[in-house]
């Protein structure tokens, strides 16, 4: 589906069939559209500084250019590290990247942040990509030796430093993990510097991807940026039945798009009844079951009869007012909406084209009758008067 550089950083695209790089298409993984880049800057004014360099999967940071060197959204860059350097992608330049920056790290301080070394030689792009192909066996070999000291935690993606001189290790864990020793026969077999990271269920997925339910890549590896959590409360408001297997994600969490109509649900639900009213009748008290928010019905029914009732809000708000005033009606079915039946425009079958069986037919004669019809035809033609 996606391109080498959405889980790798960097190569040529394989799902897109593009004949250049991942960075001069549109197949970047939580990729900025620059919709100032046509736009100049008025007279006098310095192009801003600071620019948004990505790394593997959906990392970014900014960088501060103070050598003034000509970035163009694609460039893969040396920018500065504690200890040595890496190598990135430039991914946002220009005014669109003091908007990010003000959107994503207002309280950057520009003389604080790290600089831009320069742009990366062919060598460096080399020793870059070497690193990305090291990273899958570093991976295995990590989890074996987890394995070895009988660690709970799972080891899900590595990734080297620019310069190899780094490796940092993403892992997911239940609980609190003593990998002391680990780290030591890790640095002892890898001989590079060791960085553990602990992240949550929700970015594991983000960064190895997957596709969802809905046919669609996930929503965490293409766009979404801010894990919000999400209850059960979501679904319970729009009407979902609570089944684990269907509201839960790739990550085993609940799915970040429950959220995504949630205050539209919230604002429809305003204007309905609370659910837990009963409507008192003659024939007995009636209970809310169920609420189509789109169709605006309410089904109420009363105890140890199984039909339900589909009431509009407005007259489930009438017959609460009768009930404060001592009123009872006689029954709900005389405030049941009834339903449109809705006509089906078809077409009628006039001339017979539509027979199941009109495939059954024979068309071929007797084998005696074409004989006979063949013998009379070559009678006819020897009696015809031949043309002056």
């Amino acid at each position: 589906m996606g391109c080498a550089s959405c889980s790798s950083g960097g190569g040529t695209p394989k799902g897109c069939k593009n004949n250049g790089t991942c960075s001069s298409g549109g197949c970047n993984k939580l990729e900025v559209y620059d919709w100032l880049a046509n736009i100049a800057l008025p007279a006098g004014q310095q192009p801003y500084d600071i620019v948004e360099v990505r790394f593997k999967n959906s990392r970014k940071s900014f960088f501060r250019n103070s050598e003034g060197y000509p970035l163009q959204v694609g460039d893969v860059v040396i920018v500065e590290m504690s200890p040595g350097y890496d190598v990135g992608i430039v991914s946002v330049v220009g005014e669109l990247a003091r908007i990010q920056v003000r959107k994503k790290a207002p309280n950057l301080k520009p003389m604080e942040t790290r600089k831009v070394l320069r742009i990366a030689n062919q060598e460096e792009i080399d020793k870059w990509i070497k690193g990305r192909s090291l990273e899958k066996e570093l991976m295995y070999k990590a989890r074996t030796l987890a394995l070895n000291l009988n660690m709970e935690m799972k080891i899900s993606d590595v990734e080297y430093q620019g310069d190899l001189s780094k490796a940092t290790f993403y892992y997911t864990a239940e609980g609190r993990v003593d990998f002391r020793q680990l780290i030591k026969d890790m640095a002892d077999d890898f001989k590079v510097r060791i960085e553990m990271r602990q992240i949550g269920s929700r970015q594991e997925s983000s960064r190895l991807g997957g596709i969802g339910s809905c046919g669609r890549e996930l929503c965490c590896t293409t766009w979404l940026t801010d894990f919000r959590s999400v209850s059960t409360s979501a679904a319970r408001y729009q009407q979902l039945s609570l089944n684990p297997q269907k509201l839960a994600g790739q990550c085993g969490k609940l799915k970040c798009c429950l959220n995504y109509e949630l205050d539209m649900y919230l604002d429809s639900i305003k204007s309905f009844p609370k659910p837990e009213t009963k409507l008192h009748t003659e024939k007995g008290d009636a209970y809310h079951f169920k609420t189509d928010v789109f169709k605006r019905l309410m089904w109420y029914g009363y105890h140890g009869e199984t039909g339900l009732i589909a009431l509009s809000p407005e007259r489930v708000k009438e017959i609460v007012k009768m009930n404060k005033d001592g009123v009872k009606p006689k029954d709900l079915k005389d405030f049941e909406k009834s339903e449109e039946k809705v006509v089906e425009i078809g077409y009628s079958n006039v001339v017979g084209q539509d027979s199941v069986n009109r495939f059954e037919k024979n068309f071929n004669r007797p084998k005696g009758q074409q004989r006979k019809k063949k013998k009379n035809n070559n009678q006819g033609n020897n009696n015809k008067p031949a043309n002056p």
